[in-house]
């Protein structure tokens, strides 16, 4: 059974950071495709990073060049750094994976997802 377990949320000032974390269980991280997505009030939920079974990484221009997706497999966490942080990124934000397509590549269209955690950011 997949289980995905959010912490590191918090309330942050602009420009400022935070490091979420993901304690994933059920599955085999490294074999698996992994993300992160966020979805704030009165919005669609959308992804801000993922990462493939090969270290493949992928942003939206949003995030890009202030979010850094990476795992560490040994321990089965999944974590999100996110630098100079403005208040449009504050969401709840979800750690999600899917498995790979056949061949290991991923199509990013995450079918678990953990219980979120609230990132605020404040002007």
């Amino acid at each position: 059974q997949v289980q995905l377990v959010e912490s590191g949320g918090g309330s942050v000032q602009a420009g400022g950071s935070l490091r979420l974390s993901c304690a994933a269980s059920g599955f085999t991280v490294s074999s698996f495709c992994m993300g992160w997505l966020r979805q704030a009030p009165g919005k669609e939920r959308e992804g801000v990073a993922a990462i493939d079974p090969d270290g493949t990484t992928a942003y939206p221009d949003s995030v890009k060049g202030r979010f850094t997706i990476s795992k560490d497999i040994m321990k089965h966490m999944l974590h999100l750094k996110m630098n100079n942080l403005t208040p449009e990124d504050t969401a709840m934000y979800y750690c999600a994976t899917v498995s790979p397509l056949k061949g290991g590549a991923c199509n990013r269209h995450f079918t678990e997802w953990g219980q979120g955690i609230q990132v605020t950011v404040s002007s």
